[in-house]
């Protein structure tokens, strides 16, 4: 069973500060899309507020649900050997 590798203090400021980009830039997206609508209006920030969630959720995996690479050895040696 592959070991989990922990997070590194730079690798979870990193996510936190990607956090807090996604927070403003979104909080300012919507209120832009909604700043004077008197009626009903296309909500056109969900498709960036999905995509970069997504992107979020892939990051604090890569964060925090980091394994070890078994094989990563073998296959540098191989890359190296030909």
């Amino acid at each position: 069973m592959p070991k989990k590798l922990p997070a590194t203090g730079k690798q979870v400021g990193g996510w936190f500060l990607h956090l807090v980009v996604f927070a403003i830039v979104n909080i300012v997206l919507w209120y832009i899309c909604y700043a004077g609508a008197t009626g009903w209006v296309y909500p056109w920030p969900i498709w960036i507020t999905s995509a970069w969630g997504l992107l979020m959720i892939g990051h604090a995996c890569m964060v925090w649900a980091n394994y070890e690479d078994k094989g990563l050895d073998n296959w540098k040696r191989q890359a190296v050997n030909g």
